[in-house]
């Protein structure tokens, strides 16, 4: 029997291997927040994972047909949601930095990237 891959099929083992891969990762407490970006067809069926395994989550839309899909420890889940902007690309500097050192980011890259971010906020403002 010959087995044919299509691109669909392809695609969705990668994203359960990612999905799969995040979960892991958070289990085994390597990290207490996860982002995780899927297309709007494979969102239920990554909430359910989540819920399933009673792990919380916060969604936030992204342009177009994707989704943020934010989950890990309740207390990490309370500082995106005081943050309450949709769009990540709307953070100040200061937001964009916490969401990086919470999601495990190198913290030298995010402290250069807070400068830099911080920089181009101050010249639009002068």
């Amino acid at each position: 029997m010959k087995v044919i891959f299509t691109i669909k099929t392809i695609f969705y083992r990668g994203f359960m291997k990612v999905l799969r891969h995040h979960v892991y990762e958070y289990k085994k407490g390597l990290r207490r927040l996860i982002l995780f970006t899927c297309n709007s067809e494979r969102k239920q069926e990554a909430i359910a994972i989540l819920k399933k395994l009673n792990i919380s989550f916060v969604l936030l839309p992204v342009l177009g047909k994707n989704i943020n899909i934010f989950f890990g420890d309740e207390v990490c889940l309370e500082v995106i949601k005081s943050i309450n902007k949709a769009s990540l690309n709307s953070y100040t500097p200061e937001e964009d930095f916490i969401l990086g050192v919470m999601l495990g980011y190198d913290r030298k890259q995010q402290c250069e990237r807070y400068l830099i971010r911080k920089e181009k906020c101050l010249s639009i403002a002068n």
